[in-house]
């Protein structure tokens, strides 16, 4: 089963604040069948209890998610963002983060999240690689991109 899809990578995507961007990106997974009803509000709540934003090298990053009861089936959603939307820290530490590339998980495995976001530190960690697929304006080639990491 594939977790990337072409029609949940999305480009230039505009909010005025967290909040905002966060209920219209979980409502895209919900219209597309990948999550429940609950889930704009569950990520909402887990976000702001949990925050997700990341101060990677070259492009901040925000990793929003879920608990697993809220999904329908596992997939990821990239969002290159217009304007850089204001996430806090991982790990409490209450900075800001400007993020500019947002990564929303639907996953329907209690532990999921956690293996996902491993994989994903591969990408996180390499400025260049990171850089790269935030200027890749091609649907495809981003899924392609991620692919490889998520494998």
């Amino acid at each position: 089963m594939a977790l990337l899809h072409e029609d949940l990578v999305l480009f230039d995507v505009e909010a005025a604040d967290r909040e905002e961007l966060l209920t219209k990106l979980a409502n895209v997974l919900r219209e597309k069948g990948y999550v429940k009803d609950s889930y704009p509000q569950a990520i909402l709540e887990r976000e702001a209890a949990y925050p997700t934003g990341l101060n990677t090298k070259g492009v901040a990053i925000a990793m929003p998610h879920a608990a697993a009861a809220h999904a329908v089936e596992a997939a990821i959603l990239v969002a290159r963002l217009k304007h850089p939307v204001t996430f806090k820290e991982m790990g409490g530490t209450g900075k800001d983060v400007p993020a500019r590339l947002v990564f929303m998980l639907s996953i329907d495995d209690p532990e999921g999240h956690v293996i996902m976001l491993g994989k994903f530190m591969s990408i996180f960690c390499d400025e260049g690689k990171l850089v790269d697929l935030y200027e890749t304006n091609d649907p495809k080639a981003v899924v392609e991109k991620l692919s490889k990491v998520v494998a």
